[in-house]
């Protein structure tokens, strides 16, 4: 986790990345623009809410998962949508200090409130074009692996 590196005299923290998208196309293209930065994030996807929380907490399958340092969480999923994964990972002493951004289609002002009411740190609203959403993605992990201070371990 934030293992960090120099670049043109900048340190650059490598990230530790949980995407939580069902949609694969959405999914292959924010790995895409993450691993098209100067440092290469290491992201893992799961497709929905219950997989996250089996993820984050190491159960199951994902008993060797490592802890994200940034979780970019879609609203519409199936099985756990985003609203009830967001709302479990924000309370649960172990995870809500990880930074949470929504990152989804919905604009609507409900999903927005309810998103930062459950304490999400971010949302965003995919972009349609290709370009745009690869740059939305790259300022998101940017200002997460440049400019903001994360948690380090554990919680």
């Amino acid at each position: 986790m934030l293992a960090a590196l120099q670049t043109r005299g900048t340190v650059v923290r490598n990230l530790q990345i949980l995407v939580v998208e069902d949609d694969d196309a959405d999914a292959l293209m924010i790995s895409e623009a993450l691993n098209s930065t100067d440092a290469h994030a290491a992201v893992d996807r799961v497709v929905d809410g219950r997989d996250a929380l089996d993820y984050l907490r190491g159960e199951g399958a994902y008993s060797t998962a490592k802890r994200p340092d940034l979780i970019l969480l879609d609203l519409n999923m199936p099985r756990m949508d985003g609203r009830e994964t967001l709302a479990a990972i924000k309370s649960d002493d172990r995870l809500k200090a990880i930074p949470v951004v929504i990152l989804t289609t919905s604009g609507a002002a409900p999903d927005i409130v309810a998103s930062y009411q459950q304490r999400a740190n971010a949302y965003v609203t995919k972009p349609f074009g290709l370009d745009d959403f690869e740059s939305t993605v790259r300022q998101i992990d940017r200002f997460y692996r440049e400019v903001a201070s994360l948690p380090g371990g554990k919680a």
